[in-house]
């Protein structure tokens, strides 16, 4: 026999369950229109300046925020200690992976706010050895 309080707490299981399926997303593709990149990228000049802005702020990937540390002096070794560079196949890099939004949660975050040609500098910096320059 169900009593009313089991029958209140059997709907909002139901209610939550149902509410948790609609409300899902699993990324955002930034696509890149750009050509690709077959110039020098320098880590320091182009990419930096960008990550400075949209990604090493306050509450993100900055000094006590969340890892990678993406602050300037910091950057290269970061991205070089953990597993986000591929060398071997820059495409599967997990860097390049969530600036374009093929691996949730896309990065930065915002969207619209992403520089057209961040993925295109990403992936040429990759394929040019991740250098740091």
């Amino acid at each position: 026999m169900f009593t009313k309080k089991n029958r209140i707490l059997g709907l909002a299981l139901i209610g939550l369950l149902f509410l948790n399926q609609a409300c899902t997303k699993n990324a955002t593709v930034y696509n890149d229109n750009t050509a690709e990149i077959t110039t020098p990228v320098s880590l320091s000049k182009d990419l930096v300046p960008i990550l400075s802005t949209k990604c090493s702020i306050s509450g993100c990937h900055n000094s006590g925020g969340h890892i990678p540390d993406l602050t300037a002096d910091k950057v290269y070794n970061a991205l070089n200690t953990g597993s986000y560079l591929d060398l071997g196949t820059p495409e599967k890099s997990s860097l390049y992976l969530w600036i374009t939004g093929k691996k949730p949660t896309a990065m930065p975050v915002g969207g619209p706010a992403n520089p057209s040609n961040l993925n295109a500098l990403t992936l040429a910096w990759i394929k040019q050895g991740a250098k740091n320059n």
